[in-house]
C-alpha cells in the first residue's frame, strides 16, 4: 500500500527529487556509515572487560574502527563507503566473540557471521532479530509517508526496499547485537529447546522465536537520552524519529539524521 492521499504523493516526489542527486546520497551515506561504525566501536568499548587477551583484541579492533571514521567523512563514492563498511564489519564481528563470557554454552558462542541460511545458534537469533529491525524500520518509513523503494546507499535486494536497508544500519547494534550478546551472557537461551538444528542450517524453534521477540520488544521499550536533541525517548520512538529527521534533510532542517550515538 502506498498510504494516504496527496500529502504523501508530494512527500515522495520531494524524496525522489532529493535522492536523485548523487551528492545528496553520498552525504547521507557518509553519515550513515560513520554512525554505524561508531555504534560498533562504542559497543566494543563498553564491553572491554575480561582477560588481557580479550582486552587486547578489543582495543585493536577499536583502534582500527576509529581509523576508518575520518575516511568515511571524505569518501569520494558509495563504492568506497561500502568498502569501509565491510572493513569495519570484519573487525567488529572478529572482536564480538570476546564480548561473550567464558561460561557461555559453547553451542551459543559466536564464531563469525554467516547467514542465508544461518549455520549456528547465535547467527540464527541474530538474523531473526535483524529481520525484526528491518520490519520496524520499513513500518516507520511508511508511517512517515516516504517510499521504501527509494534510498541513498543500498542497492535493491530481493523484496527489501533500499531505504529500509539504509536506515536499518543505524539500529543493528542497539536493537539486535547488544540485547543478543547480553541475553547469551545471562544464559537466557536453551541450546536444545530454543533451536531446530539440521546438518545444513539452524533455525529458532517456536519457543526460541517467542524468546527473541520478547527480547526485542523489551529492548524497544528502553529509553535513553538523545545526545543531540537532548530529550529522552524509547528505541521504538527513535526509529520513527530517525525517518523524520531523514526527511528533514531535504525539507528544511538538515544535519540531524544519523547523529544519535550510544553512550
Amino acid at each position: 500500500g502506498l498510504g494516504g492521499g496527496a500529502g504523501n504523493v508530494h512527500r515522495r516526489l520531494r524524496q525522489f527529487e532529493a535522492l536523485r542527486q548523487a551528492s545528496v546520497c553520498l552525504g547521507l551515506a557518509r553519515r550513515l556509515v560513520a554512525a554505524k561504525l561508531e555504534g560498533q566501536l562504542r559497543f566494543l568499548l563498553r564491553s572491554s572487560r575480561g582477560d588481557s587477551e580479550s582486552r587486547q583484541v578489543l582495543a585493536s579492533a577499536v583502534r582500527d574502527l576509529r581509523a576508518l571514521l575520518p575516511k568515511c567523512e571524505e569518501a569520494p563514492s558509495l563504492e568506497v563507503l561500502l568498502g569501509l563498511e565491510g572493513a569495519g564489519a570484519a573487525r567488529y564481528f572478529g572482536a564480538l566473540p570476546y564480548l561473550q563470557g567464558d561460561d557461555v554454552d559453547t553451542r551459543l558462542r559466536f564464531e563469525g557471521r554467516n547467514r542465508r541460511p544461518p549455520r549456528d545458534r547465535f547467527n540464527a537469533v541474530l538474523g531473526f532479530l535483524y529481520g525484526l529491525v528491518h520490519r520496524e524500520v520499513e513500518a516507520a518509513i511508511r508511517a512517515v509517508g516516504l517510499d521504501v523503494a527509494f534510498g541513498f546507499y543500498h542497492q535493491p535486494r530481493g523484496t527489501a526496499g533500499p531505504l529500509g536497508l539504509d536506515v536499518m544500519e543505524l539500529f543493528r547494534v542497539p536493537l539486535a547485537d547488544m540485547p543478543l550478546v547480553g541475553s547469551v551472557n545471562r544464559r537466557a537461551w536453551d541450546a536444545d529447546a530454543d533451536f531446530e538444528v539440521t546438518s545444513e542450517h539452524v533455525w529458532l524453534s517456536k519457543a526460541g522465536r517467542a524468546k527473541a521477540i520478547e527480547l526485542y520488544e523489551r529492548r524497544k521499550r528502553e529509553t535513553w537520552k538523545h545526545n543531540v536533541l537532548g530529550y529522552s525517548l524509547s528505541y521504538a520512538r527513535l526509529v520513527e524519529l530517525e525517518v523524520r529527521l531523514l526527511e528533514k534533510e531535504w525539507t528544511g532542517k538538515p544535519g540531524l539524521f544519523a547523529t544519535f550515538r550510544l553512550r
